[in-house]
């Protein structure tokens, strides 16, 4: 690395840089939230929730200003070593033992700390190792400025501060942690072109990332590193070291490749050795001849597109040797209005990245001109932004491999196999990179987010093979969710009441599911709900103990009516009349015990609590987005199986934190390949409910299968459900450019 005159005014400097950063974007991001907490109170959801909404919305417009303020002035104080030594604060003022507020602070602390980091870790590591290595540091500094957990304990601090409640933090959570997060890709990628525009080298050293273990000799690397691989390669390795399982090289996948950020590095060592301080390139703009002769081919492209008749359009080119022919053409084209080396070698490396592109079979015809017209504005943004050709998560990128991963598994011989609203909407996010031509990465950020927001609003709404599919399994998620929810309040109402087992177990097991199938099929509000509710309490007053006479003849001549509610109850949640008879005898048995006054009597006025906290139950549930469906509360989904819905309840093998890891980290979109039930088939992820605990695969003929997380991570563990792509649009195209410039380097320079 370049290492400046004076290292450590040069990374002061950049500490005020970052700060002034946040501190330019912080008032239009609080204004983006606020916007966001108002779309959420008009959607129709289930009342409590939208009373939160609406409370929430009107909290955050209330205090909004103060927060940005205490922000501001938190990240005002940061001096030129960029230390910000502030504590989590907690609600209560006064001292004392860590409490649940303390807790739950850093909880939130943490995750939006992680959505920053999810979102922006290649940038924030490229930052660190340059700032490190100019301090000549081990490590940054616990309280920098430049660590997210840092940025994220400011932003909590300031919210409590300025009185907002971490409920209302918990309402908003998503939209919170996803515009942090794209607002310090955004200050971390600034950050890292400032130091570029002063002569720090963007070479990064990875040593001190490889890790080692016990397996592997001190020159040998271990595990793969955040930079040649992500969750999908880490759990394909972890995968691939099991016995029987075979062995591959740390440094590539399962599959035996080099990943993607692995290819990178290996195309800048090609390129630089034809052409020096290639890598090193800081910043620029086009140049003029250059961008005439950019905008002229996109000109020319756009004609093809949108005019058919007057010649064959690029996309739909039926030979491949036509439509290289034409890439030829263009790029020298290009190669001509050049001003520098560098300017030719990207034009190069460019034109074989989409010559791979246009020419994979699994891409529609219908949607390949739509990548077609992304050569031009992703060749403007790699001559600009030389990072282009050094992060598997520049936007440009990403964008490319989203729209090709929610397409690829079409088949591409039928020229309306692509569906037409999704087509449309690639249509749209071409033309929308088209507008604007000199915003760089930001207009491929922007349309990335968009692009994926429609792909969660499409498969539930507007493609018709995983619409129904998602219905079904939305009202899986509510149900579940509303089951565990009552489950827990239950626990907490009975846990010092002296409940039979066996009306225990029925109340925690049987009928905390009646109540969410009743509340999510009448609402929560409704009289069939209520009854439910009365039903619990009768049933916990019928088994305490009876000691007169008037209290049993009292149970006796309540006890049909008592039997007829149960038993409709246990209807509503399509229990059969086999196992209804079991959990009724179950009961039957608990009341015999209760009129010999064996069992426990409940005290008047406790029982009198209890009859009002279970008309009120859902004023208590705790909050939904902290429930985990998982099977040590939900051991069979099975019951939800239907004609249109398929719940995989068994195989798979022991999943690892890896797998668990890719599982959560599929996107919506992706096609894979499932080996269920005696069928292979490809399916589409079309839904991930709350913290993607379940997940929805739709077939092309519209059959819904439907996971739990660690039944989907044990499937990819074992090889069952693979991506159907090896690699990334890409990851593949990179690969394919590599070749072709091994076998001739000469390409670069003419």
């Amino acid at each position: 690395m370049v290492k400046p005159a004076n290292p450590m005014a040069l990374t002061a400097a950049l500490r005020q840089h970052f700060v002034e950063a946040w501190l330019n974007v912080l008032p239009k991001l609080v204004q983006r939230i606020e916007r966001a907490a108002g779309a959420l109170t008009g959607e129709i959801t289930e009342p409590m929730l939208m009373r939160r909404r609406r409370s929430a919305y009107e909290d955050i417009r209330q205090h909004a200003a103060v927060w940005l303020g205490g922000i501001l002035d938190t990240l005002a104080q940061a001096g030129p070593a960029g230390l910000l030594t502030t504590r989590m604060q907690t609600l209560a003022p006064d001292l004392s033992l860590v409490d649940h507020n303390t807790i739950e602070v850093e909880i939130l602390g943490s995750r939006l700390a992680l959505a920053m980091m999810d979102r922006a870790s290649s940038e924030f590591n490229d930052l660190r190792i340059r700032v490190t290595s100019a301090e000549q540091l081990e490590e940054l500094d616990t309280h920098d400025i430049l660590r997210p957990h840092v940025l994220g304990r400011v932003i909590i601090n300031a919210w409590l501060t300025a009185g907002l409640q971490l409920e209302v933090w918990r309402t908003l959570q998503t939209q919170l942690n996803h515009e942090f997060a794209l607002c310090a890709l955004e200050t971390y990628h600034d950050a890292n072109r400032w130091l570029l525009e002063r002569g720090v080298s963007p070479e990064i050293d990875l040593r001190p990332l490889v890790r080692r273990t016990r397996e592997t000799g001190a020159g040998e690397l271990g595990p793969p590193t955040h930079y040649d691989t992500g969750p999908r390669a880490q759990a394909e390795f972890e995968r691939s070291q099991q016995p029987g399982k075979g062995s591959v090289p740390s440094s590539t996948t399962a599959t035996g490749r080099e990943p993607g950020q692995a290819l990178m590095g290996r195309l800048n060592r090609l390129v630089g050795r034809q052409l020096p301080g290639f890598a090193q390139t800081p910043q620029q703009t086009v140049s003029p001849k250059l961008d005439v002769a950019i905008h002229q081919a996109q000109k020319s492209l756009v004609r093809h597109t949108e005019n058919p008749a007057a010649s064959a359009p690029l996309g739909q080119a039926d030979t491949a040797p036509a439509l290289i022919e034409e890439l030829k053409l263009r790029k020298q084209a290009l190669k001509k209005a050049a001003s520098n080396p560098v300017e030719r070698a990207t034009i190069e490396i460019v034109a074989l990245l989409f010559q791979s592109i246009l020419t994979e079979e699994r891409i529609p015809a219908v949607v390949r001109v739509w990548f077609a017209r992304l050569q031009m504005p992703v060749l403007r943004v790699a001559v600009s932004e030389p990072d282009f050709f050094a992060a598997a998560d520049h936007p440009a990128r990403r964008l490319i491999d989203r729209m090709g991963a929610s397409v690829m598994g079409f088949d591409a011989t039928d020229q309306q196999s692509a569906d037409s609203t999704l087509e449309k909407e690639i249509k749209r996010v071409v033309q929308v990179v088209e507008a604007y031509p000199d915003t760089g990465r930001r207009v491929f950020q922007t349309v990335l987010t968009e692009f994926e927001r429609f792909l969660d609003h499409y498969f539930k709404n507007e493609n018709e093979a995983s619409r129904k599919g998602v219905s079904l399994a939305q009202q899986v998620e509510q149900r579940e969710t509303l089951a565990i929810q009552y489950t827990i309040e239950l626990r907490k109402m009975l846990n010092e009441v002296p409940v039979q087992e066996g009306v225990r177990e029925f109340l925690f097991h049987v009928w905390a599911d009646v109540l969410a199938t009743v509340a999510i099929k009448m609402g929560l509000l409704a009289e069939e709900t209520k009854l439910m509710k009365r039903t619990a309490a009768d049933l916990i007053w019928s088994a305490s103990a009876k000691v007169s006479r008037d209290e049993r003849a009292q149970v006796i001549r309540r006890l049909p009516g008592l039997l007829k509610n149960l038993r409709e109850g246990m209807q509503h949640a399509g229990i059969s009349l086999d196992k209804q008879e079991d959990h009724i005898q179950v009961l039957n048995n608990s009341l015999a015990v209760a009129f010999t006054a064996k069992s426990a009597s409940i005290p008047h006025e406790r029982l009198k609590d209890l009859m009002v906290q279970l008309e009120t139950l859902e004023e208590l549930l705790p909050d939904a987005a902290d429930v985990e469906i998982d099977e040590s509360m939900v051991l069979d989904l099975s019951g939800y199986e239907s004609s249109e819905l398929e719940v995989v309840a068994e195989g798979g093998s022991m999943p690892t934190a890896a797998m668990l890891a890719w599982a959560r980290e599929l996107p919506v979109g992706s096609w894979l390949m499932l080996d269920y039930r005696d069928r292979s088939e490809a399916v589409q992820l079309a839904w991930q409910g709350m913290r993607k605990q379940l997940t929805l695969f739709v077939s092309p003929r519209g059959r819904g299968i439907l996971f739990q997380q660690r039944r989907l991570a044990a499937f990819l563990q074992a090889g069952l459900l693979v991506p159907a792509q090896d690699e990334s649009l890409t990851t593949k195209a990179t690969r394919s450019a590599l070749e072709k410039l091994d076998a001739d380097p000469s390409k670069l320079l003419d």
